[in-house]
């Protein structure tokens, strides 16, 4: 393989040419399963017929503007995401990290005018095992110590970590120099770690208590991911931000935050900016995502799917197989074994799978993805590991 793409992310030795549905092809013709949606992207599968025209249409019309103008599309589908949502406002953005950046400084700025204008309430508690971001701020908001290396720093400060479903934690956390409380629904990348309802809803009342926004990162739970338009909806608690992105547009950089009540009138003008975000491309293709995934019957198929994943891999009985979990199709396979050792040996049997751990294999396939696609990946995942 040849190329000077910096390899910061010990890319896998295949290079492919095209996608149908939740199949790859590579330079070489070959198919492989694709059970990573890249990492969550791809959440309509490639060539995925209203995506590809709303793309095709829009372009054909503005592509870009800048956001000193709206674009129709822009508003549109604003209306569309926040009636969806029952969220009051949104920032466009252009990644994952971008959204929880703007969410760490809505944060900020609320805390500083519920403080009289004055520095002090501006601590953020998240979650141990969490991950929020590759930028500084969003890698020390990450409760993971191996993303705060020492070669980065100093990170910014005004974190606190606790570990999930500790209500010991959450007597003593909160007090009143913290602005936010940020969470995942479901922690992705710390290894596809669910969150009790009942724990959730209590570390909400705890957070508002002290007069502290909660806000949830669904950049990967979120647009469907774990069977639900928005995972905080299987919490149970209604945030005051929502982040977004990944599947949001199906495959087009785009991000979002989300913002209602008390978070809703804090931003102004010159606060939070960026050149490309929400330009109309991005939007166009987010329209068509949202539209789809709102339509009769999409949202129950991701539960099945996910369901009759889960249930077949527990009914190998296989004792390298210490523990299957997940929503929807987001869903966490702890094994005795070394998780990129597997990733790689089910690439070469055509099988695309990622990893949340040493010993975790994550699916996140195409929320479309086929009765047919879906045996066909598993019998390849099994027979890796019956081999050893």
């Amino acid at each position: 393989m040849s190329g000077k793409i910096v390899n910061n992310y010990a890319s896998l030795p295949v290079v492919f040419v095209k996608g149908k549905g939740a199949t790859l092809i590579d330079t070489d013709g070959r198919e492989y399963i694709d059970f990573v949606a890249g990492i969550g992207v791809n959440c309509l599968g490639h060539n995925h017929p209203a995506l590809v025209q709303a793309i095709q249409s829009q372009a054909e019309k503005e592509i870009h503007i800048s956001n000193y103008y709206n674009s129709d599309i822009g508003l549109a589908y604003a209306d569309k995401l926040l009636a969806a949502s029952n969220m009051e406002g949104v920032y466009y953005g252009n990644s994952g990290a971008e959204a929880n950046e703007a969410a760490i400084k809505l944060a900020r700025k609320y805390g500083w005018l519920k403080n009289g204008k004055k520095t002090g309430k501006h601590i953020i508690v998240t979650l141990r095992k969490s991950f929020h971001g590759r930028t500084l701020a969003t890698l020390r908001a990450t409760g993971q110590e191996k993303f705060h290396a020492e070669c980065f720093a100093p990170f910014p400060e005004g974190f606190r970590h606790i570990q999930a479903h500790d209500d010991i934690a959450l007597e003593s956390v909160f007090d009143d120099d913290v602005c936010a409380l940020l969470i995942e629904c479901v922690q992705g990348e710390g290894g596809v770690n669910l969150i009790d309802a009942q724990w959730a809803q209590t570390a909400a009342a705890a957070a508002r208590k002290v007069g502290a926004l909660v806000m949830v990162d669904e950049v990967q739970t979120g647009m469907g991911r774990t069977g639900d338009l928005f995972a905080c909806q299987s919490l149970g608690i209604q945030p005051d931000v929502i982040t977004l992105a990944k599947g949001i547009a199906g495959g087009i950089p785009m991000g979002a935050c989300l913002f209602r009540g008390p978070a809703a009138n804090v931003f102004a003008a010159g606060d939070h900016q960026s050149t490309f975000a929400g330009n109309p491309l991005a939007c166009a293709a987010a329209q068509a995502v949202l539209t789809e995934l709102l339509s009769l019957g999409f949202l129950q198929h991701v539960r099945e799917a996910g369901e009759y994943i889960r249930n077949t891999i527990k009914s190998w009985a296989l004792d390298n197989i210490l523990d299957v979990r997940g929503k929807g199709l987001m869903i966490g396979v702890d094994t005795k074994r070394r998780a990129s050792d597997i990733q790689l040996q089910c690439l070469k049997n055509g099988l695309c799978i990622s990893t949340a751990g040493e010993n975790t294999l994550r699916f996140l396939p195409p929320l479309i993805i086929s009765d047919m696609e879906i045996t066909q990946g598993l019998a390849i995942l099994k027979k890796i590991l019956e081999e050893n």
